[in-house]
């Protein structure tokens, strides 16, 4: 996977959720926004400081942790 420059995770900015730039704008607020039909244009229009690069880096973010697996290390 490619690295990612626009998440960050900060535990003092929305409580340690993935966050674009630092902003206070979740990863989870983008991709519901775009589950919810809203375009990459809208999105930006309703968040003017956020750039197109910016959703699809979350897209990236999002699709490669639903493709992770969590062990639980007490089974192990």
């Amino acid at each position: 996977m490619k690295t990612l420059t626009r998440i960050t995770i900060n535990p003092e900015v929305m409580g340690g959720k993935p966050c674009i730039r630092g902003m206070r704008v979740t990863v989870g607020t983008i991709v519901g926004l775009m589950a919810a039909g809203r375009s990459i244009q809208e999105i930006l229009i309703a968040y003017p400081y956020l750039e197109e690069a910016d959703i699809y880096e979350a897209l990236t973010y999002a699709a490669w942790r639903v493709e992770e697996r969590e062990i639980d290390l007490n089974m192990v």
